[in-house]
């Protein structure tokens, strides 16, 4: 994959080695109050940044020094520097405002607007706050686990997320929430987000050049890796419709094709297609 001239993100907020994540204590009296003090003591915290009005600025408990993981923040943060590029002008042809998402990169677990975010999830976009979750850790299990190696698959999953900011600020989210099942919202939003992914690169590879040999294939292998009757197969020996939330792996494959054929937002209307 070629990164060369896309643009890093500043919208960013790097919440990786840092206690809390950036979350929120309250404080209070007797053992409230001394369990503060103490994490204070051991974290090097002000306890009166606690105690004063509740919060933890995050920025007071950055981790020093390099980590292993660097180059795939950046690399993460160009994927999300381009999907600006790429959405602000294909939004403000619809008329709509373009708001970016913070990309929020974090280790293990942090605290969002949709409740306790956790790693063991994976990736994953909170519309309560505009951002993208990612612990970066989940590449090297995208590769391992889901045999889905390579940048491009790398950057189908926070294309993928970035999709789910698109239906906010166009309203979807709003439209077509809830409804588990093989045909379900649960799983058109997801499939539409599949598609704004293929979309997405369709146009970073017109603008940018993106794509070199082998590209696409990594990105149909991740596609195809996390569908959900794939990842039922492997967690319990079978498949169970009722309980899809994001699409077999055939149909999110298809749907990220259909959107990096041409590009068009208009090609994923999940929710008007009568066969998913």
């Amino acid at each position: 994959m070629r990164l060369d001239d896309l643009r890093p993100t500043d919208n960013v907020d790097d919440r990786r080695g840092r206690f809390g994540g950036g979350g929120r204590l309250v404080g209070g009296g007797g053992l409230g109050l001394l369990a503060i003090v103490v994490i204070s003591l051991l974290f090097g915290v002000d306890p009166r940044q606690l105690i004063d009005d509740g919060s933890f600025t995050p920025s007071e408990q950055t981790a020093s020094g390099p980590r292993d993981d660097d180059a795939s923040f950046q690399f993460a943060r160009k994927i999300a520097g381009s999907a600006e590029d790429v959405w602000q002008p294909l939004l403000q042809e619809r008329g709509v405002t373009f708001e970016p998402a913070v990309l929020t990169t974090y280790d293990s677990a942090t605290p969002t607007a949709c409740g306790q975010g956790l790693s063991s999830a994976g990736p994953f976009y909170c519309p309560g706050d505009d951002r993208i979750y990612l612990d970066l850790s989940f590449f090297n299990e995208l590769s391992g686990r889901f045999g889905a190696p390579g940048e491009f698959a790398q950057a189908y999953v926070i294309a993928h997320e970035y999709g789910h900011h698109i239906q906010n600020l166009l309203g979807t989210m709003n439209t077509h929430g809830g409804g588990e099942g093989a045909s379900g919202n649960s799983v058109r939003l997801e499939l539409q987000a599949d598609c704004y992914a293929g979309v997405w690169a369709y146009h970073a590879n017109s603008q940018f050049r993106i794509l070199q040999d082998g590209d696409v294939e990594d990105g149909l292998r991740a596609a195809n890796a996390v569908g959900d009757d794939t990842l039922q197969k492997e967690s319990q020996g079978y498949v169970v419709p009722d309980s899809f939330t994001h699409g077999t792996s055939e149909q999110r494959v298809r749907w990220f094709k259909l959107g990096l054929s041409r590009g068009d937002i208009a090609d994923c209307d999940t929710f008007g297609a009568g066969t998913l």
